[in-house]
């Protein structure tokens, strides 16, 4: 099924690999990140999942600010600037969308949702 949006390919493109980069690096090794991308009627929904090290219930708020890195984060990997999760949510919201993020399931890893208008049919 296609789950079309309008938007600037090139911030989109920057958005998934932002997301991609961070499941893939926070990810534990050897394991899995799955992506689901949803149609519904008005809004298209990405989903990313992975199982890693996960974001603290306390800084899931924080994250998306400009240079913040999580504790859990800054222990795993020393390098990353705190910039990704920030770029993301400005691409999401250039495209009138949201971004949350939510523990992975049995609060392993962390999931990132996006939800984008869908593109009106044309006329």
């Amino acid at each position: 099924h296609e789950a079309p949006i309008t938007g600037d390919e090139t911030l989109l493109r920057r958005l998934i690999g932002i997301l991609l980069d961070n499941a893939i690096r926070y990810g534990r090794s050897g394991g899995t990140v799955d992506v689901a991308v949803t149609a519904f009627p008005d809004v298209v929904r990405l989903e990313v999942l992975d199982d890693g090290i996960g974001i603290a219930p306390e800084e899931r708020e924080r994250v998306a600010e400009r240079f913040f890195r999580g504790a859990r984060a800054r222990a795993h990997r020393s390098d990353g600037s705190g910039l990704g999760l920030a770029i993301a949510s400005w691409i999401v919201q250039q495209h009138h969308g949201a971004l949350s993020i939510e523990p992975g399931a049995n609060d392993q890893g962390t999931m990132v949702r996006v939800t984008i208008p869908a593109a009106r049919p044309a006329a």
